[in-house]
């Protein structure tokens, strides 16, 4: 099983990162294997309450890697890491398969009870650069997180947000595919733009009316 898991692992990092040349550079170059590996060793423990020794592995894991992930965390099958540094996890978050997580990503709690306190991903979700989803928020199926989003909020699936706090963007219709760090490069505004925009356009238009009418000038 362990395996079969690192297989299938390492395939998807051929897959989708270009970087990606062989089965053994993955194997030996590539710290979100790494933190993978170390988190399924410290979640094994974890899940048999020798939770001392799964916080000590994890931190291990962060020693070696740079990339945080609390021994308690559910992690899906196929996740990729890319670069991974300053990536954190917390103890409650739940993550699907096939997401694609970028540097500098927090799914951090905003609650210091002990309960569910932080996101739930579901699958084929893509988190940009810098990003932070916070709280115990749900971000849908193919979901795209722009980089350095903040995001306290759901994300509906097949819904790209960017900005902070994190807005959704009108695309028109959502799609399965890869979008690089979470923002998809054909061209669409932001919608905070989009709305200025409309209302210059509308500012623009009174104002030709206004010159166009005839003008009374008292003396």
């Amino acid at each position: 099983m362990a395996l079969m898991f690192l297989t299938e692992t390492m395939l998807a990092y051929r897959n989708r990162d270009p970087a990606a040349r062989s089965n053994l550079e993955v194997l030996l170059c590539y710290p979100g294997l790494h933190a993978i590996g170390f988190h399924a060793v410290s979640h094994f423990f974890w899940r048999r309450r020798f939770y001392t020794l799964g916080r000590f592995i994890s931190h291990l894991g962060r020693f070696f890697t740079g990339i945080e992930i609390h021994p308690g965390a559910q992690l899906g099958r196929r996740l990729i890491i890319d670069h991974g540094m300053g990536v954190v996890i917390g103890e409650t978050a739940e993550i699907g398969d096939d997401v694609y997580i970028y540097h500098g990503v927090t799914l951090g709690g905003t609650s210091s009870e002990q309960t569910k306190r932080h996101p739930t991903i579901g699958n084929n979700v893509i988190i940009g650069a810098g990003a932070k989803v916070l709280g115990a928020i749900l971000i849908g199926d193919n979901a795209r997180v722009g980089a350095n989003a903040v995001v306290i909020a759901p994300v509906a699936a097949d819904t790209t947000v960017v900005g902070i706090p994190a807005r959704e963007l009108q695309r028109g219709a959502a799609h399965a595919g890869f979008d690089a760090y979470g923002t998809p490069a054909e061209p669409c505004l932001d919608p905070l733009l989009q709305e200025l925009s409309q209302l210059r356009r509308e500012l623009n238009a009174l104002e030709n009316r206004y010159a166009s009418q005839p003008q009374d000038y008292v003396i």
